[in-house]
């Protein structure tokens, strides 16, 4: 008997979820999306920065710290896995070509890393945020800027 044929791999819904989950920040941090000719760089992550790839004036705007990072949950039955994943995205952005970008770098990500066909990626868009400096009405709910 070959090595290969010993025994079997089977790897956990959890796991392609963490690498969708992680293929899905990659994308919106500006290598899936600056690729694909989006407006850029929307940072998911909370530790939001520029990163060297990509032109600060592209992550204005998209560049939320405190944005949650992308969730994804996914179904493996086989070889195959369906995946879906909710993102945030900065206001404004374009969100056909950032969740276009998510779904092919899930798709290229959990395809290299597992070896399954990825025939379903499902891109909700859970929330868009507005940079802190262009909401003021929210500093002055807060009262540092109330009049005394």
């Amino acid at each position: 008997m070959e090595p290969g044929e010993r025994g079997a791999t089977r790897i956990a819904d959890r796991v392609v979820a963490k690498i969708a989950s992680q293929a899905a920040r990659e994308a919106l941090r500006g290598g899936g999306a600056a690729d694909s000719g989006a407006d850029g760089g929307a940072d998911t992550g909370a530790d939001a920065g520029v990163d060297p790839g990509v032109d600060a004036g592209e992550v204005v705007l998209a560049d939320v710290a405190g944005a949650a990072r992308p969730y994804a949950v996914a179904a493996v039955r086989g070889g195959v896995a369906r995946v879906r994943v909710a993102v945030e995205l900065g206001y404004p952005s374009d969100i056909g070509a950032h969740c276009g970008a998510v779904r092919r770098q899930v798709i290229e990500r959990v395809g290299e890393m597992t070896g399954m066909e990825v025939p379903e990626v499902a891109v909700t868009v859970e929330r868009l945020r507005v940079p802190r400096w262009e909401r003021p009405e929210r500093r002055a709910r807060r009262g540092r800027d109330r009049v005394r």
